[in-house]
């Protein structure tokens, strides 16, 4: 979960902040957003090492943000849509 203490995001925040730049100046595509998970995935196995257990941990890293993003975010976008266009069910 992405739930750190306040003080320790303090570390990435200059890297947060020159990415939310970045992307706010050009944009992003959906393959850059891809690449940049990869990058990131890839750093925590050359910092950690490549074994079983630190690519579980990367799946379960990405797994468990994409379970998040859906609960928080595209979950209540569906739920807009539904009292929108109607349920299905």
């Amino acid at each position: 979960m992405p739930y750190i203490p306040e003080k320790d995001r303090e570390v990435f925040q200059f890297f947060v902040q020159d990415m939310e730049d970045c992307i706010t100046r050009r944009g992003i595509s959906n393959g850059e957003l891809n690449y940049l998970f990869t990058r990131l995935s890839l750093l925590y196995l050359g910092k950690h090492g490549t074994s079983y257990n630190t690519i579980s941990d990367v799946i379960k890293a990405l797994e468990c943000a994409k379970l998040e993003f859906y609960a928080r975010v595209a979950r209540p976008y569906e739920e807009k849509k539904i009292e929108q266009n109607g349920d299905v069910y």
